[in-house]
């Protein structure tokens, strides 16, 4: 079963940063902008986590909750997000559960060899666990942005 806009996410618990584990029911009454990204500490990824960072107080006042997610053990993220400052959790789904839920594993060419990883995108969950917006494919530059203002609009509207 894969997520689809509209529709109830089925409810998970993950591993993440900061000796947490997220809860996505826990969520409930706040928006949720889960975003999946290839491998902590690449250029892409540092970008994008840092361009949602930037905008984390904007995405506060939108009651709006950030989490990152990629297939990097708990080490590597917690390194990464020390590293970047970041200001929100990330989740580490290296038995890919998320990754399948959200259906973001995908066939990619590196170097003209193929292999499965994480197609960069994000998920806007709104307050009652239903996926309001969801970006595949996304190009990292003016992305969080975009998030931050659909989130806006969603919170504008409940």
């Amino acid at each position: 079963m894969t997520v689809a806009i509209g529709q109830p996410i089925p409810d998970f618990t993950a591993s993440a940063t900061g000796d947490t584990t997220v809860t996505l029911s826990e969520l409930r009454g706040k928006q949720v902008v889960v975003y999946f990204y290839p491998k902590a500490s690449t250029p892409g990824c540092t970008t994008e986590g840092g361009d949602f960072r930037d905008r984390k107080a904007a995405f506060d006042a939108a009651n709006t909750v950030i989490l990152g997610v990629s297939r990097d053990g708990i080490r590597a993220q917690e390194n990464f997000k020390a590293k970047q400052d970041f200001n929100f959790e990330l989740i580490s789904d290296k038995d890919e559960t998320l990754c399948r839920l959200f259906d973001v594993i995908k066939l990619k060419k590196l170097y003209g060899k193929e292999h499965l990883g994480i197609e960069r995108s994000t998920f806007l969950i709104d307050t009652e666990g239903r996926l309001a917006r969801e970006w595949r494919g996304v190009k990292v530059k003016g992305h969080a942005q975009e998030v931050l203002e659909a989130a806006q609009e969603l919170d504008a509207e409940s």
